[in-house]
């Protein structure tokens, strides 16, 4: 999965040494280096190896080939409903990033993906949280439906609480903080923007506190906003500029070089 922080993910302290390993330089932004680790031959190695690049692609808008190899490999090994639907579940993913980042409109396929991926993986399962958390992205996102992203982004809030998911908890709390920014709600948005934060910083997910600080201080006053802008834009360039889209809202120049 792209987004799990669960014990046996590396997180989380007796984990398998792989994972750990796998952890740490992906939330360093290094998903090639991640992926160099695991095993291709595998349904569970070809699967998570998909799901690092193509988060790869969200964060840097790049590698959307790779990310597409490793995908029809993870697919080519799905068996079980599980596999499969978790394997349907990234392709609606890779499919999201593409349409949101103007590299081809794949809404369509995103929608049958993640569509397809909700009948193979029933309520109450783990990975179900995080499929309900990108069927919220698609409503918000692609088909400006803030409602209805609201009720997913609940409903994965809610079940990665249930499984201890610190991670997926940390982009649910980030993301209904920006709907009740965008209602004006100041106080509550200012919270779940907190909680993010202070997840992703325990949890050491570095490539993701940069976004988290600048999402806080969207919804802070002077002079706390500018001096989380300013950490924001640290880690930022520590990352050499990842994510890329962070650039716009933090008002940084792209090197021409």
């Amino acid at each position: 999965m792209a987004h799990t922080a669960m014990s046996g993910y590396g997180t989380t302290p007796g984990d398998d040494p792989l994972q750990t390993a796998v952890w740490r330089l992906r939330s360093r932004a290094c998903w090639v280096d991640a992926v160099a680790l695991l095993p291709a031959d595998t349904a569970a190695g070809s699967l998570q190896r998909a799901a690092l690049l193509v988060e790869r692609c969200l964060y840097t808008e790049q590698g959307w080939a790779d990310a597409e190899d490793a995908l029809r490999g993870a697919e080519a090994l799905a068996h079980s409903d599980s596999e499969r639907g978790a394997a349907a579940c990234e392709r609606g993913y890779l499919a999201y990033a593409s349409t949101l980042h103007g590299v081809r409109d794949r809404t369509d396929e995103a929608r049958a993906a993640l569509g397809r991926a909700a009948a193979l993986i029933p309520p109450g399962v783990t990975q179900r949280a995080l499929l309900d958390f990108r069927r919220g992205l698609l409503a918000e996102n692609l088909a400006s439906s803030p409602q209805a992203a609201r009720a997913a982004y609940r409903r994965a809030h809610t079940a990665a609480a249930e499984a201890s998911d610190s991670l997926l908890l940390s982009f649910t709390w980030r993301h209904l903080a920006g709907l009740a920014l965008r209602d004006g709600e100041l106080a509550e948005a200012r919270h779940g923007f907190a909680e993010s934060l202070r997840l992703r910083e325990e949890l050491g997910y570095l490539v993701g506190t940069a976004p988290a600080l600048a999402s806080l201080a969207d919804a802070e006053v002077e002079p706390e906003a500018s001096r989380l802008r300013d950490e924001a834009r640290r880690l930022f360039q520590l990352l050499g500029g990842v994510p890329t889209w962070l650039a716009r809202q933090l008002g940084v120049v792209k090197d021409a070089s």
